[in-house]
């Protein structure tokens, strides 16, 4: 099996197996080769660029697998179905627009998501969009915290509070630290203006909460 780091290795272990599934944004297609030798019954490996495509066809040759397709699409736009979606390493506004284009959406569904940017705001979408995070575990890669969201849809829509927006599922203690400790960054720029100070204190609220979640999940 490819080698992979802590992030995709951590994205390959809430893939299922014996179903097909689409990595979207292959770049080099190490991950879309290990679940087609591990996991899945088909694969398909997409870019919207040649370059990471043409990585992506070495990689499947380089591992002699035969059941990984590679396509040119822009987002979902070529992939004919899949039963997991996988999106890694795009922000979260990115990530939206391709699951909002998804044509072969269902409850059986499931997308693995792992956010480089913008994970509220993809949390808070997927809330207001019928989307359910079942689960989110956390990944240290290169001395960077990221978060990897196991989600699926029911169409049942909710406005998710602000600590779920910020935080998700994560139990993960050093999470919560970085996501409390980068609020907190933000209040104290804030607070140097009196017209944002009752939001300020709003948000050093919020971020104090985290903390002490962050100190029982230790």
């Amino acid at each position: 099996m490819p080698l992979l780091d802590n992030r995709l290795q951590t994205v390959f272990g809430l893939c299922r197996s014996g179903l097909i599934s689409a990595d979207v944004g292959t770049d080099h297609a190490r991950l879309a080769a290990a679940l087609a030798l591990e996991k899945s019954a088909k694969v398909y490996a997409s870019d919207i660029k040649d370059g990471p495509l043409e990585a992506a066809r070495r990689t499947v040759e380089e591992c002699g697998v035969k059941n990984v397709e590679i396509i040119k699409s822009d987002g979902l736009e070529n992939i004919p179905y899949a039963d997991d979606v996988i999106i890694c390493g795009m922000g979260g506004e990115l990530i939206e627009q391709i699951i909002g284009g998804c044509r072969f959406l269902s409850a059986d569904t499931r997308f693995i998501l792992q956010p480089m940017t913008k994970a509220d705001h993809l949390r808070r979408w997927l809330c207001e969009n019928g989307f359910e995070i079942i689960e989110e575990q956390m990944a240290s890669d290169g001395g960077f915290l990221y978060t990897v969201m196991l989600v699926k849809y029911t169409g049942e829509r909710r406005n998710p509070d602000e600590i779920f927006a910020l935080t998700g599922k994560n139990t993960d203690s050093r999470y919560l630290k970085m996501t409390a400790e980068k609020l907190l960054k933000t209040v104290s720029g804030m607070e140097r203006s009196a017209i944002y100070r009752d939001e300020a204190e709003r948000l050093r609220r919020i971020a104090e909460e985290i903390l002490r979640r962050a100190d029982k999940c230790k």
